[in-house]
């Protein structure tokens, strides 16, 4: 029996990846926590965490060292999302997107001038966001109006792009618009796109329930001339893009809701061993026990099912099954573990000075982007009966 090896739980960190998430949550706790109140009442980002991100070098997490970034992998960038959130999932998204959609895309699908034209910048203080969503073109992702049209050595593009995160912030758009529409999903071409193209601008922002600080913006395509060179990937292989980018990025929506689940169950533990009633603290209850006990298990399913799907990932393994299964536990998680937070502040828990209704408000965004609760439950169930 001793040369069997001793498991090892699928929570379990190195001390190199123990030591990384506890210097983003540092980092969170330090800058970011005094900052969040007022970051969600004016809905914005704060001007000056930005240059503390990349300084941090957790905007560039699987940017290869040769391109100025970490060269680290899709895990470290669950752990900075998780840590980061468990603060404030608004600047969680942020990186998330940052990571797990944009630089993923390019350094999956760009050539060499083009990634080492934007993977340099995204490491070095440029911000990217991924523009797929248009108004009639949400679950059905490929029903694109956005139009690409060939003119000599490049594409104008016409059209308009909606709940676009990260687009205040952003100075580099990964833009989905279709070169043939009579194709379908075979007309989708990627584009990379930078802020101050003519023809090019950021519209509305949206005011939002949740995660206000994170921007969510509309874009406009005018007659926006982009250079052939600026196609990423295949010209009508965007779908291709798309799909596995936001596999990956389902995962790190996973971090996101799992971070505020375990942020709104640190509050909650908290509040009970200091809140007395009928001379003695609430958590002595049995009834108040058994529900943080509740919220310790939703917390530790979500962090297996996170963590799993982005180790079959990193280890080059198929991981849609199971990042479609991460996506839909941990949003569902985090707005029950937000719920029951609120619940055991009692009628503190309803008012914006305790921190624990913001995050009951940041929860529900977890069901809807990245792909609805049904569009997850959709890609389990094909799996299933495959």
């Amino acid at each position: 029996m001793s040369d069997v090896p001793t498991p090892v739980a699928l929570t379990q960190l190195s001390d190199e990846e123990q030591l990384f998430a506890d210097s983003v949550y540092e980092f969170a706790s330090r800058e970011i926590r005094p900052l969040v109140r007022e970051m969600d009442e004016h809905a914005k980002m704060a001007p000056a965490l930005l240059p503390k991100l990349f300084d941090l070098g957790i905007m560039g997490i699987e940017i290869p060292e040769a391109y100025g970034g970490a060269g680290a992998t899709l895990f470290h960038s669950v752990l900075a999302v998780e840590a980061l959130s468990r603060v404030d999932p608004s600047v969680g998204v942020l990186v998330d997107v940052q990571n797990t959609l944009v630089v993923n895309a390019i350094a999956r699908f760009g050539h060499e001038a083009l990634r080492k034209r934007y993977l340099t910048a995204l490491a070095g203080g440029t911000v990217g966001a991924f523009a797929l969503s248009e108004a009639g073109s949400g679950s059905d992702a490929f029903a694109l109006t956005t139009r690409a049209v060939e003119d000599g050595d490049g594409y104008v593009l016409t059209g308009r792009k909606l709940w676009i995160t990260n687009a205040n912030e952003a100075d580099a758009f990964i833009v989905l618009a279709t070169v043939n529409p009579d194709a379908g999903y075979k007309g989708i071409t990627a584009f990379m796109i930078d802020r101050g193209t003519p023809g090019f601008s950021v519209g509305k922002k949206e005011d939002k329930l949740g995660i206000r600080a994170s921007s969510t913006c509309e874009l406009l395509l005018d007659d926006c001339r982009v250079p052939k060179a600026n196609v990423l990937g295949e010209v009508g292989k965007g779908y291709k893009v798309a799909i596995e980018t936001l596999n990956e990025g389902r995962v790190g929506i996973g971090a996101q809701m799992l971070g505020l689940a375990q942020g709104a169950f640190d509050h909650a533990v908290k509040y009970v061993k200091e809140r007395a009633q009928f001379g003695k603290p609430i958590a002595e209850f049995q009834g108040v026990q058994f529900q943080i006990a509740r919220m310790a298990a939703d917390v530790e399913i979500a962090r297996l099912l996170t963590y799993n799907a982005a180790r079959l990932r990193d280890q080059g393994k198929p991981f849609l099954n199971e990042a479609a299964i991460c996506k839909l536990v941990t949003s569902e998680v985090a707005e029950r573990v937000a719920s029951a937070a609120i619940n055991l502040f009692g009628g503190n828990g309803f008012v914006k000075e305790y921190p624990v209704e913001k995050l009951y408000r940041d929860a529900k965004i977890g069901q809807i982007y990245e792909g609805t609760s049904h569009m997850q439950l959709a890609t389990i169930a094909k799996a299933c009966l495959a």
